[in-house]
């Protein structure tokens, strides 16, 4: 009896701990039919270039200037984009007492916790050969490059695409499947770096992106998230992958000297 009555309790405490984070909160962001149509002639194609741009910059030489110039233009593209579209909104989540407060803690710890699961997918992915080169061809941009350099250009995407994709995308999206619609465009725009990891990596988190996105209205909680788990990976994947980024290092090391 004592464990059928703490079963329930259990699910009630668990729902009242979590049933604030489900809950999207009450809004009104609809625009004219006019400023609709514009935002999606601008999200369009403000997509195809950034993502364009996004292509070439993984495929410039680690700690070159052309490569942290190209990843900040393309945080610029995303951020420009994003802010052309139309109004943005940061969002608000339900607090104690259903009071509604801008997202902080929840997106933070949110972000620590989905790294957790990414470094046990690591664990495993170091295994399987084509994820390690993929993973390793990714990473070997923070061992070869300047460690400010390569964390500020980093975080600004993580900030910029959320601008755009959870911002602008989002709302272009229109009523009908905006989370389904804004992930789908963002693996699809991570394609054009032709890194499995990567486009891997960009469905789980554009679809946390994207109900965060619904659950609180705006952009600051898929941010706070985007930016944590970004940092988190950037300081403790490449230990993981310590003999695949020597071979990266010896492998840039060659194609150097063979140029001169």
């Amino acid at each position: 009896m004592t464990g059928g009555r703490a079963l329930p309790r259990l699910r009630a405490a668990v729902e009242r701990a979590a049933g604030p984070l489900l809950r999207s909160v009450p809004r009104d962001h609809r625009e004219s039919d006019a400023a609709f149509r514009r935002r999606r002639r601008v999200t369009g194609a403000v997509a195809v270039t950034g993502a364009s741009l996004l292509g070439v910059s993984l495929s410039t030489p680690p700690g070159s200037p052309r490569f942290y110039g190209l990843t900040l233009g393309v945080a610029g593209t995303w951020v420009a984009g994003g802010l052309a579209s139309g109004p943005l909104h940061l969002g608000r989540m339900f607090g104690p007492g259903d009071r509604l407060r801008r997202p902080l803690i929840t997106p933070v710890v949110s972000g620590a916790a989905v790294f957790g699961a990414f470094y046990a997918a690591a664990l495993v992915a170091r295994r399987i050969p084509v994820l390690e080169r993929a993973i390793g061809s990714v990473l070997r941009y923070a061992d070869q490059g300047s460690t400010p350099l390569v964390l500020t250009t980093t975080l600004a995407n993580g900030m910029a695409e959320e601008v755009f994709f959870r911002g602008a995308l989002y709302a272009a999206a229109g009523e009908h499947r905006p989370v389904l619609v804004s992930t789908a465009v963002y693996g699809l725009a991570t394609t054009a770096t032709r890194n499995p990891a990567l486009v891997l990596a960009s469905v789980p988190m554009g679809l946390l992106f994207a109900v965060q996105r619904r659950i609180t209205g705006g952009i600051q909680a898929p941010m706070l998230t985007h930016v944590v788990w970004s940092a988190l990976m950037l300081r403790y994947l490449p230990p993981l992958f310590v003999r695949r980024l020597a071979e990266e290092r010896s492998s840039s090391s060659g194609r150097a000297d063979g140029s001169r």
